[in-house]
């Protein structure tokens, strides 16, 4: 059994970790876009490729010639698109779906594998974190129980990738929103939500609610002119 693992969030390595004790010496890990090529995974040979985190295109000499799978953090077809994490917070949800879906040439629309819950409590690192147990449990059981995957049904919902200027926390008006927004934002390669003066920039991480205030760290830096 040879497993291909394609990921860029560091927040996934447990799960990395746990797939190459269940299988010494055939798990591949891709971290680098330059490095995910048709040649050097035809060198290779995987069973499977896992898409565990990837902000990349797939291109379609990878996903017709391999058996490729990408996890998505919605109940899909709910909330197809870019984003997920923080679109769903937004949206005040509380609980998701992982699912586990077959690469194809439309974002986010391959057939089903499989779908767990997964908490949205805490930071988005914690959220990350969580997640990678969760999707390790789910490579797992694709594996061995050799799944095939089955069309998406129910609504389809769109989400747009968030912008940067979108984690300004200028206009909130909330301590449970301002909350939120700051928790979503909290992991590495992401815009922290942030506050700015006339010359400073605020971003803001670590946050929490004690007592009906809402504590943070906060990093000040001189905003850069244009």
């Amino acid at each position: 059994m040879r497993i291909v693992v394609a990921n860029i969030n560091p927040e996934f390595e447990d799960l990395i970790k746990d797939l190459e004790k269940e299988y010494p010496g055939q798990v591949l890990e891709i971290s680098k876009k330059e490095e995910l090529t048709f040649e050097r995974l035809q060198s290779f040979n995987p069973d499977y490729i896992f898409f565990t985190h990837w902000s990349y295109m797939i291109k379609k000499d990878v996903f017709e010639n391999f058996n490729c799978i990408v996890f998505h953090m919605t109940d899909l077809p709910y909330g197809r698109g870019g984003s997920p994490l923080q679109n769903l917070i937004v949206r005040g949800h509380k609980i998701t779906k992982l699912s586990a879906i077959k690469v194809s040439e439309g974002l986010d629309e391959g057939d089903l594998f499989l779908k767990k819950d997964l908490s949205l409590e805490g930071s988005a690192r914690e959220i990350f974190s969580r997640a990678s147990k969760v999707a390790s449990s789910m490579v797992k059981e694709i594996i061995s129980e050799d799944l095939k995957a089955v069309p998406q049904e129910g609504d389809v919902t769109l989400f747009s990738r968030r912008k940067p200027n979108e984690s300004d926390i200028l206009s909130l008006k909330s301590l449970d929103v301002v909350n939120d927004y700051i928790r979503m934002l909290d992991a590495d390669g992401y815009p922290h939500a942030f506050l700015e003066t006339a010359s400073l920039k605020l971003q803001f991480t670590e946050a929490s609610l004690i007592d009906g205030k809402l504590v943070a760290k906060v990093e000040f830096s001189v905003k850069r002119e244009g």
